[in-house]
């Protein structure tokens, strides 16, 4: 089949509300309308995700939770409930099959969509993606964003013009305009230290970009200047896939205070050794290649793989090869302050080959 022209692609880009926070709130009413952020409030700990309460001072997700507590004194910390957040992220994603099996997730609370040939034979991605958002209301008590247009690279740039709770559409013919007032920084692809680079080079939106002519581009960023040459005229060719590979899958967890004892260490690492094998089923693959992190108190990291003929089969297996590969550095020359555990060498269950397609970040509401 070939594929569809760009033009007549109708791409959604769906994206939970402050998801982590919301689900909290939703879950407990004394949480509502006040700051909150789930995750670590020590000094060492991270913000997963922050409400818009929060977010009003400042409080952002992957912000040091004691940064966090001097932003907003009244904020309210709470511990991360996985079980939950996937519980309402499989929810969700029987919402979007209703109209398709095109999906591909980036994260438990953010997705694409291709709507061009949907389940029920609506014309309007607008009217799928408004369906969606009110199903996803009245079924979870959530609320979620999205974007509409003819590409990935604007159906998710557009998914955050109106947040929370809002809805943007940008049509074919408006693409290019849409981008030329588009920061880039902004432009999902552009991290923070090409933003910068491209700053220096008077590049500042989408309009500075579409002047730079394909070769010079190339001079200064050299692969990724077609995408951004791409961009800038709104134009993103990738397909939505409906089964996003990733190329490795990983936990960890960041410690009050610095840990030396085995047993201590042991009991932390089975935790995370159970979050890691949640997130591998919640991704349908596995992996033939188990990885410890240990970065010591004084912040040197020390990685020590294992790769075994056949894939773990419970969190137990993780668990025990993690442990093996830990008491191998044992005793630690001076506390690990994190831990962490990671599954490689991914297979897809129905594929049984391994996956070379680069690894997506999670993302936080």
């Amino acid at each position: 089949m070939a594929q569809t022209p760009e033009q007549d692609r109708k791409i959604i880009h769906i994206d939970m509300d402050a998801f982590y926070a919301s689900v909290e709130q939703r879950d407990d009413p004394a949480l509502r309308g006040l700051p909150v952020a789930v995750g670590g409030g020590g000094p060492r700990g991270v913000v997963a995700a922050a409400s818009y309460e929060a977010r009003v001072f400042g409080v952002r997700s992957a912000m040091p939770g004691g940064k966090a507590r001097r932003l907003c004194p009244e904020l309210i910390f709470v511990r991360p409930r996985f079980e939950a957040y996937r519980a309402v992220s499989q929810q969700i994603r029987a919402i979007f099959e209703r109209f398709t099996d095109i999906i591909q997730p980036l994260s438990l609370d953010e997705a694409y969509l291709d709507v061009t040939r949907n389940k029920p034979g609506v014309a309007s991605a607008t009217y799928v993606a408004q369906e969606i958002r009110r199903m996803i209301r009245e079924e979870t008590g959530l609320t979620a964003s999205a974007g509409v247009s003819c590409n990935k690279l604007i159906a998710k740039l557009a998914s955050d013009q109106n947040k929370p709770d809002g809805l943007c559409v940008v049509r074919p013919d408006e693409a290019e305009a849409f981008m030329a007032a588009m920061p880039v920084s902004r432009i999902h692809g552009v991290g923070p230290v090409t933003a910068r680079r491209m700053a220096a080079l008077g590049i500042h939106s989408g309009a500075d970009l579409k002047e730079w002519p394909l070769p010079a581009l190339q001079r200064h960023f050299g692969k990724a200047a077609a995408f951004y040459f791409g961009a800038a005229r709104g134009l993103d060719e990738r397909p939505v896939r409906d089964r996003e590979s990733r190329k490795s899958i990983s936990v960890e967890d960041t410690f009050a205070s610095d840990i030396g004892a085995e047993g201590l260490l042991l009991a932390e690492l089975e935790k995370i050794a159970a979050r890691l094998w949640g997130r591998v089923t919640a991704s349908r693959a596995l992996g033939r290649t188990v990885t410890l992190k240990i970065k010591l108190g004084d912040f040197r990291i020390l990685t020590r793989s294992r790769s075994l003929p056949a894939p773990p089969g419970d969190a137990e297996d993780l668990f025990a090869i993690g442990a093996d590969l830990l008491r191998a550095q044992l005793p630690l020359p001076v506390g690990a302050r994190l831990l962490g555990l990671g599954l490689s060498n991914l297979i897809d269950p129905e594929r049984e080959e391994p996956d070379e397609t680069p690894q997506l970040s999670l993302a936080f509401g």
